[in-house]
């Protein structure tokens, strides 16, 4: 894995989901940076995973870099400000 990942966890293959993980395709895209990795990972299937990141609540998406980590909870279609959160820079 990259030393930069997007990590978005989703519940199920719900409309919302589906959503979160097209807004994570497109924030992927807009950062074209090779030096990032993007994961999807489904609660559901993968529950021992969202338990051992501490993930309450679905859509999440988890920035990991180096030793920290930030985090977004619920809707990141808005690209632009999903970069600024993230302190990252993007072609939007």
């Amino acid at each position: 894995m990259k030393q930069n990942v997007l990590k978005l966890y989703i519940t199920g293959r719900t409309s919302r989901s589906q959503e979160a993980v097209q807004n994570l395709r497109n924030l992927y895209k807009s950062i074209n940076d090779p030096q990032f990795d993007m994961v999807v990972i489904d609660v559901l299937e993968n529950p021992e995973q969202a338990e051992e990141d501490k993930i309450l609540a679905t859509p999440t998406l988890v920035y990991l870099t180096g030793n920290s980590s930030n985090r977004i909870i619920g809707d990141i279609s808005n690209s632009k400000d999903v970069l600024k959160l993230l302190n990252l820079s993007g072609e939007i």
